[in-house]
């Protein structure tokens, strides 16, 4: 049994002036039961609104959720003691600590006392959180509230998992912490859906990845068959001595800094590298990345608004 089957899945939202906002259109997706499962799209692309609609906060406008084999709408209730959710840009409650977020957490959740207090000091430590377990929220770093956060989440062990953009805010050894937190809880049979503006993220985690775009999924499969699937295969990055100009006819063109990149065919490697030779460039030849293949895809870096 799949553990998520969104069919035909609609959302419009209604703004100042009856004004119709279309969020998703007609979403179908399916997840294994077990599978770390990421979804990539621009702010607005409609990835928090499709979480919403999964995890029971918010009605579609048509189409149908089901978890585990029952429609999120009919029950709605007995299914929020399956899921735990991270939202996007949650906030802790100031006045308390780490620990007592997660413990109070666990108990609101029907655990036992003695198993809240096990399970707490288990995730605090997974979590990297010891030396800040017993400080209040008020006086931590976003990073650190936000590590709170999933911990709470984590800990649960719930059979579903979302989590929106989890790890907004950390930095890279914070983000590595938790990805190890994330791939235990997989392990011991949890579903996941994971929401993230870091690719890298995406690629070292997910067992497969859709693209939205638009309210559209664009591409479903693994990160591996999206960068092998672009017609351009293969990345170059040329310094001083090329305008983007003389590269666009080899394929699409960006600029970082005083470098110029290009994604083309392998075709146009050989002619590329010897006319930088002989410019005296330099030139760094190297595979598409999954942040090049979003652009390619979309069009648009995953940065940008939708």
């Amino acid at each position: 049994m799949d553990a998520l089957v969104a069919e035909s899945l609609t959302k419009v939202y209604l703004g100042r002036g009856r004004r119709r906002t279309l969020a998703l259109d007609g979403v179908d997706l399916r997840i294994g039961k077990g599978k770390l499962f990421a979804f990539l799209g621009r702010n607005g692309a409609g990835k928090t609104t499709f979480i919403k609609i999964a995890a029971t906060l918010l009605a579609p406008t048509s189409g149908r959720v089901s978890l585990f084999g029952e429609d999120v709408l009919a029950h709605a209730p007995r299914l929020r003691e399956q899921i735990a959710v991270v939202p996007q840009e949650g906030r802790p409650f100031f006045h308390l600590t780490p620990r007592e977020h997660v413990y109070e957490y666990l108990r609101v959740r029907g655990a036992g006392a003695e198993s809240a207090h096990a399970r707490t000091e288990e995730v605090i430590a997974a979590m990297g959180l010891e030396p800040y377990a017993g400080i209040q929220a008020q006086a931590l770093s976003g990073g650190l509230q936000q590590r709170t956060l999933v911990a709470m989440i984590l800990a649960t062990e719930a059979p579903f998992l979302f989590l929106d953009e989890p790890t907004l805010g950390m930095d890279p050894f914070a983000r590595r912490q938790v990805w190890k937190v994330i791939r235990q809880a997989t392990r011991k049979g949890s579903t996941v859906l994971l929401t993230t503006h870091y690719l890298d993220e995406a690629e070292h985690l997910s067992e497969e990845l859709a693209v939205i775009e638009a309210g559209r999924i664009r591409y479903r499969g693994t990160a591996s068959d999206l960068k092998s699937s672009l017609a351009r295969e293969v990345r170059l990055e040329f310094g001083p001595g090329f305008t983007a100009e003389e590269l666009t006819p080899f394929g699409r063109v960006y600029v970082e800094g005083d470098r110029t990149v290009l994604l083309t065919r392998r075709s146009a490697v050989r002619e590329l590298t010897e006319l930088a030779l002989e410019r005296g460039s330099e030139v760094a030849l190297g595979p598409v990345t999954l942040e090049e293949a979003f652009l390619e895809l979309v069009g648009r870096p995953i940065e940008e608004e939708a």
